[in-house]
């Protein structure tokens, strides 16, 4: 073994070549040289700093653990226990299974853009697309990267048109992005109608009747709610109006939903096919929210509209990269195979009953003892999601000082846990954790309620 120097550390060649000595795979030079450079320059403060110099394989083993962090991904995955289904700080919907399986092909050579019958390039991967039109009836679909970027695209259509908007309907989504602004920067000229709570079919037929206004622009509220005298226009109507003045019906449903939300005791959530139904020309909404996908905008409508939006300079610049396409491509097939319910986690969660998650609960509880105790909770959608609506659900609450085992939680050991405070208690809400990660979830609970720091 090699004799310490007490008084320098050894020169950056000699790093070099004991780090050769211990790895086994190739590494670039000029890499290697800056990673050694900067391992010798700590060392050398750690010794000036009076600390034990350290010998020339330690050296060696902290330049390999330098390069090797950078393999390791910034984001952990966690135990989501909030009881937020579509949880925006948590990376929104969890993806279903055959999505991330899918994505994987992404890292090979795929047909993405080539007939494979003619050999000739042809459209870009079309099976999201095919979906879409499929489950709402649409003559064409279209993906983009995000919701935003979809309504950008169908505003854009109206060039420096003026746009109908309900007052009530002048939303901000996420980012601080306003609907205002998305069309001055598309080109448009806002036109208000309406007052904020009470907006009618007729109020957009003077716009349109004068000329101002080529289009209405709809979009659902889909992140607040308002309560008391209201009222929102009937969407069948506002279509008629607006097509018999030569006008285009251009419908935002944010969040979207192509599952009916009634059906598990929430309000409902309008659904592409029935606005498309009602006249709408072009519907935006979400992939990653309620459809429980991959990040992406999903547009639907008439063929020679999305035709037009394929065809603008800014659709290239606002399309999914082949991994979303795949991914979303994935999702929806989930749908027309009749496996949402139990394949897409968003909806595996909404529809799980109340009395499984209680005795999922009871379970937890028996195993982790009198620190805990089974307690019904309210479960919420998330992610601008069906504001205001709640979920019956079941978790564990917790004895213990709740600021400090929530920090703990998340700290975490093998997994992180985010959990809440509620009633003074830390409470983890079952809803939202895969029945397949209970055991984890006590191991980690089990682990920070012994944490003696």
């Amino acid at each position: 073994m090699d004799k310490v120097d007490t008084i320098r550390p050894p020169s950056v060649e000699r790093v070099l070549a004991a780090v050769r000595s211990h790895a086994s795979d190739a590494r670039d030079h000029d890499i290697l040289v800056d990673a050694a450079r900067a391992i010798v320059s700590a060392e050398r403060a750690r010794i000036a700093d009076g600390q034990e110099a350290r010998a020339l394989d330690v050296l060696a083993v902290d330049v390999i653990a330098h390069l090797d962090a950078s393999l390791r991904p910034e984001v952990d995955t966690v135990i989501n226990a909030t009881g937020v289904i579509v949880h925006t700080n948590l990376g929104r919907a969890p993806w279903p299974e055959a999505v991330a399986g899918t994505v994987t092909s992404a890292a090979e050579y795929l047909l993405l853009e080539i007939d494979r019958e003619t050999g000739r390039r042809g459209s870009r991967f079309r099976r999201a697309e095919e979906h879409l039109i499929a489950l709402t009836g649409a003559e064409d679909a279209l993906v983009t990267n995000n919701n935003a970027a979809a309504v950008a695209l169908a505003v854009a259509l109206i060039g420096r048109g003026g746009i109908a908007v309900s007052r009530g309907e002048l939303v901000e989504i996420g980012g601080g992005v306003r609907i205002p602004e998305i069309i001055r920067r598309a080109g448009g000229k806002l036109i208000e109608v309406g007052t904020t709570n009470r907006t009618r079919a007729a109020d957009f037929d003077e716009p349109l009747r004068d000329g101002r206004a080529r289009a209405v622009l709809r979009v659902h509220p889909s992140n607040f709610t308002m309560s008391g005298f209201t009222e929102d226009p009937d969407a069948a109507e506002v279509a008629a109006i607006a097509h018999s003045h030569g006008a285009l019906v251009l419908d935002d449903l944010g969040s979207g939903a192509l599952l009916p939300t009634e059906r598990f005791g929430l309000a409902h959530e309008p659904m592409p096919a029935e606005r498309l139904a009602a006249g709408s020309d072009v519907v935006t909404f979400s992939g990653d929210k309620l459809v429980g996908g991959p990040q992406a905008g999903l547009v639907v409508g008439r063929a020679d509209l999305i035709a037009r939006m394929r065809r603008d300079p800014l659709a290239r610049a606002l399309r999914p990269d082949k991994s979303a396409l795949l991914g979303v491509a994935a999702t929806l097939g989930l749908y027309r195979a009749g496996l949402a319910l139990t394949h897409i986690p968003v909806w595996v969660m909404i529809a799980t009953p109340a009395a499984e998650l209680r005795a999922r609960a009871e379970r937890l509880v028996a195993r982790l003892g009198d620190v805990a105790g089974a307690v019904p909770l309210d479960a919420t959608i998330g992610g601008g999601s069906l504001p205001g609506q709640v979920l019956p659900s079941f978790g564990v609450a917790l004895h213990a000082a709740p600021e400090r085992l929530l920090a703990r939680l998340r700290r975490g050991g093998r997994h992180a846990v985010i959990g809440r405070i509620e009633g003074g208690r830390v409470v983890l809400d079952l809803r939202t954790v895969n029945p397949d990660l209970d055991g984890a979830l006590a191991e980690a609970v089990e682990a920070a309620l012994h944490d003696p720091g």
